[in-house]
């Protein structure tokens, strides 16, 4: 085939390089020349470890082996996030990856629930959930058989070079250097090449920008511009540190909040993963530091590191003939771990969408579509949790509280609020039981709910729920430890 865009030059490496450079020489590379360009004394941001089931769909499309990726990457299993102060001092919920319950066609399981709420029978909503009991219990197992929905805590930065390992023997060819300049078509306005600090200039059709917050080809080149999503994500700053391990691994992430933000702690197998996400109009960059070093547990394996960032997005993914990806493109915050999925859906799009007949507006304008859409509704549903709060206790909580959200959030919002609706369209990320998990974890009671379960009498109703809870109890019951299972599954590989 004598396609016109075959040279693929995805400047930086990382995660998001690296994925890239997977993903297309594995799926696409009889088609494509790849060169990664990444310098080793540029660092990245590389505290992104907890991922959500969607890296598992990533892995089996491009044929990595999950034991092997586990080992290199030190990774433990990962069935949700626990949420804790969130919703009012003291709360605590569990966002898991699992169904809630047996839905129908007519409505999701909490209306069957409520109905029996409303009858004094059915217990916690929780209980329906295999994921979220299983995580309570720090139990976890799973085979070639078992539907247990589940993602992992990794190591970054061993991530990328596990990839590297996967895509350098697929042809990919990594030139190792900074880049100085990038070179624009006088007439197209594309670009045309990269200039390298050693003289050399790399040629392509189709660039993909790994370069981080710099975004030095979607913004520093092109000029895309910004949309600035600060009034509604107003934290701006982390400090992230690594400790040595002091007891089992669980298999959830923890963000835990506190007055000016929230802090993670994520398990891996040799280490913990910290991290203290805060506004620096409401607390100093001192005393943050000092909180996160009193918080933490075990020995410090590096010294805080500051991150500053702007959450928001570029104005476009794909601007002529250049593609954001990661950090490049904008920036969540990794309150719901979506930074490594957007990473890989952008890929899997570009894929679906690649123009090998030569870039088109058309194209473009559809892969943009797309990319907003899905970052609006991830963007949406992580506001969710600062706006669905009872805590008043500090001014940054007041704001998060009193805030105004986009439309699209409020409408939610209202609907369960009066009818216990959720929903998850088209290109959104996040199921029906995810929001309705945090939701009710943070206290958004619905006065109302559709009347399906009233089609069953008290009797069939108890059966039906004592019977989904029975089985989940029993489930449960019989998993091995977290601990256990990675321990005989996917022992890490030697640091």
């Amino acid at each position: 085939m004598d396609n016109k865009v075959r040279r693929i030059v995805i400047a930086g490496g990382g995660t998001a390089g690296w994925i890239a450079a997977a993903a297309l020489s594995r799926l696409l590379g009889p088609l494509l020349d790849i060169t990664l360009i990444e310098s080793d004394d540029i660092g990245t941001v590389g505290v992104g470890e907890a991922t959500i089931p969607t890296h598992r769909t990533f892995h089996h499309l491009i044929g990595i082996d999950e034991r092997k990726f586990m080992k290199a990457t030190q990774a433990t299993f990962k069935l949700g996030i626990s949420f804790e102060n969130w919703g009012q001092i003291g709360d605590r919920y569990i966002h898991s990856f699992g169904q809630i319950g047996r839905p129908n066609w007519m409505g999701d399981f909490h209306h069957i629930w409520m109905a029996g709420q409303e009858q004094g029978i059915g217990g916690s909503l929780d209980d329906y959930c295999l994921e979220l009991k299983a995580a309570d219990a720090e139990k976890f197992a799973t085979d070639e058989k078992s539907r247990i929905s589940y993602a992992y805590h990794l190591d970054a930065s061993r991530y990328a070079r596990f990839l590297r390992s996967f895509a350098e023997p697929l042809g990919v060819v990594r030139k190792e250097g900074k880049i100085i300049a990038v070179n624009l078509d006088g007439e197209s306005g594309f670009i045309s090449s990269l200039t390298m600090d050693n003289g050399d200039v790399v040629e392509g059709d189709l660039f993909i920008d790994c370069t981080g917050f710099r975004g030095v080809l979607i913004e520093g080149a092109l000029r895309t511009g910004y949309d600035d999503w600060t009034e509604w994500l107003f934290t701006d700053s982390a400090l992230a540190v690594q400790t040595r391990s002091t007891g089992p691994a669980i298999p959830y992430t923890r963000s835990i909040a506190h007055d000016a933000g929230w802090r993670w702690r994520i398990p891996l197998q040799q280490r913990v993963g910290n991290g203290l996400v805060y506004s620096k109009e409401f607390l100093g960059d001192d005393e943050a530091r000092g909180r996160l070093l009193e918080l933490i547990e075990g020995e410090m394996l590096t010294e805080p590191r500051l991150i500053r960032y702007q959450t928001g997005r570029r104005k476009m993914t794909w601007n002529r003939n250049c593609i954001a990806l990661g950090l490049a493109s904008g920036f969540l915050e990794p309150l719901e771990s979506t930074s490594i999925h957007l990473i890989q859906n952008t890929i899997f799009r570009l894929i679906k969408l690649f123009p090998f007949s030569g870039i088109e507006d058309a194209i473009v304008q559809r892969f943009n579509d797309q990319c907003t859409v899905e970052v609006e509704r991830i963007r949406d549903f992580i506001i969710l949790h600062y706006k669905a709060t009872k805590r008043n206790d500090s001014p940054f909580w007041d704001r998060c509280r009193e805030m105004a959200v986009p439309d699209t959030l409020t409408h939610r919002m209202e609907m369960f609020r009066r009818h216990a609706l959720a929903w998850q369209d088209g290109q959104e990320l996040f199921r029906v039981d995810s929001w309705v998990q945090v939701m009710m974890g943070q206290g958004l009671i619905p006065e109302g709910h559709h009347a399906l379960g009233k089609l069953m009498n008290p009797d069939q109703l108890r059966r039906a729920l004592d019977g989904i809870r029975g089985n989940i109890t029993r489930t449960v019951a019989a998993l091995p430890s977290h601990q256990a299972f990675v321990d005989q599954y996917c022992p890490a590989m030697e640091s």
